[in-house]
């Protein structure tokens, strides 16, 4: 391991629950090597509460859970991202910032949990499945070797220069 923390951004429409989850996750189970944020392209401005409940019963911090926009992470002054991953399909269909750095991207959509309509049984299995699904993806990202994530950055790289000349 080299030792390197690896910034990724989640991403959603709302910022209130899927993003979030995304966020708590890596955080919780890949702190040593991740840093992970979440926004949204319309924020909701809060944070679903089952998706809170959830991310406190895993370890995170609530003080850290917030609804917030993408905006905040295209600045000039914001983190450099090594990864942006969509957790929604709209989202990902939407014309992102231009991220500083050139990220490597990827779309790991996830049903809406917020969408779920039923009494609180329900609701509450659609944010574990939702959790769980997320879960899966992040325990495959964590495994990856520095080497590889290293890779996937710079191919990120590469392409950015590519499309940003163009072809003669």
């Amino acid at each position: 391991m080299s030792g390197r923390i690896y910034n990724v951004l989640f991403l959603c429409t709302g910022n209130s629950a899927r993003s979030i989850l995304g966020e708590a996750l890596l955080n919780t189970m890949g702190a040593s090597r991740f840093h992970a944020y979440s926004a949204g392209s319309h924020p909701a401005g809060q944070v679903q509460p089952l998706a809170r409940e959830l991310a406190i019963e895993m370890g995170y911090d609530p003080a850290r859970l917030r609804s917030k926009s993408w905006d905040e992470f295209a600045a000039a002054d914001a983190p450099r991202m090594d990864f942006i991953l969509t957790v929604c399909d709209s989202a990902a269909g939407e014309a992102c910032p231009l991220w500083p750095g050139h990220p490597a991207t990827a779309h790991w959509g996830v049903p809406d949990p917020a969408a779920v309509q039923g009494d609180a049984a329900t609701r509450r299995a659609a944010f574990r499945a939702t959790l769980l699904a997320l879960r899966q993806r992040i325990e495959l990202l964590i495994a990856l070797p520095d080497q590889k994530l290293d890779a996937l950055a710079a191919r990120a790289s590469l392409a950015a220069i590519h499309a940003s000349v163009g072809a003669p």
